[in-house]
């Protein structure tokens, strides 16, 4: 055979293309490592706050609320918002991921990815200074019992009646709409650069807020570190952005809130 007939070797990847696939992996490995780590705080202390108390959840057992039990209260709303809200999160961290990565910038896919979630869990950090007053609140009402769960009926019905009647606001079903569709969320508002995808990040995470603010104060009725409670919810969200079903779904769930509510007062 000539030389000439000998075909030619395939080009192997170019060095940028070895990148990208490096980073489509980091980014993808970073979020699986963040809710994977979350849960990993998330699930040993909810277990020991219904055992001994001895062990993780022992610094709840307080009379005094100083400012390091309150940070460590503050800390377990960050870490346990972000194991509840990431994994509904994801399809718009990967599209964006993919948007950027075909784009000029697309070098700097990593760093605009996590700036992106960045932004996102820092709507949810937000959240959880304010649950972290409200719970103290409560506590000093008498609304929640040691175990962070309501002590009253009333307080728990209505809680649940306002969570299933926000189900059918507009406001909701608009956030819903932007959550459920992200490549329509980046057409609509999309920005460029390292801080476009932090303002990116921060955005989604408001109209997330605005979708789920109501089902995650549902925590105060079953109980804070209830951990079939938390994983409930964290599927009900997770739900009703991704499923075929979760718009009208969410519809749907919004009368069996109501319903258990009712249930609740009576």
């Amino acid at each position: 055979m000539s030389s000439a007939e000998v075909p030619a070797p395939e080009a192997g990847p170019t060095s940028l293309e070895s990148l990208l696939r490096r980073d489509r992996w980091l980014v993808g490995g970073a979020l699986v490592v963040a809710i994977v780590l979350s849960w990993a705080w998330i699930v040993p202390m909810a277990i020991d706050m219904y055992g001994s108390m001895s062990g993780s959840s022992a610094w709840m057992m307080t009379d005094t609320w100083d400012a390091l039990h309150l940070t460590l209260l503050f800390a377990m709303w960050v870490v346990m918002m972000a194991g509840m809200m990431l994994p509904s999160a994801a399809p718009a961290l990967l599209i964006y991921a993919a948007v950027v990565r075909k784009s000029p910038d697309g070098a700097r896919t990593r760093v605009q990815v996590y700036a992106f979630g960045g932004g996102y869990l820092l709507v949810w950090t937000a959240f959880s200074l304010v649950a972290t007053v409200l719970q103290r609140w409560l506590a000093h009402l008498l609304l929640l019992t040691p175990m962070m769960d309501a002590s009253d009926r009333r307080f728990g019905g209505a809680l649940l009646i306002v969570a299933g009647l926000y189900q059918f606001t507009p406001f909701k079903r608009a956030c819903l709409q932007y959550c459920r569709s992200p490549a329509e969320f980046l057409t609509q508002h999309w920005r460029t650069g390292t801080g476009g995808g932090f303002y990116l990040g921060w955005l989604h995470g408001l109209y997330c807020l605005g979708c789920c603010w109501a089902l995650m104060l549902l925590l105060f009725v079953g109980g804070v570190m209830n951990l079939w409670w938390i994983a409930a919810l964290t599927v009900f969200v997770l739900l009703e952005k991704v499923a075929p079903f979760g718009a009208s779904g969410g519809r749907y769930s919004g009368w069996l809130i109501i319903a258990l509510g009712l249930w609740f007062l009576l």
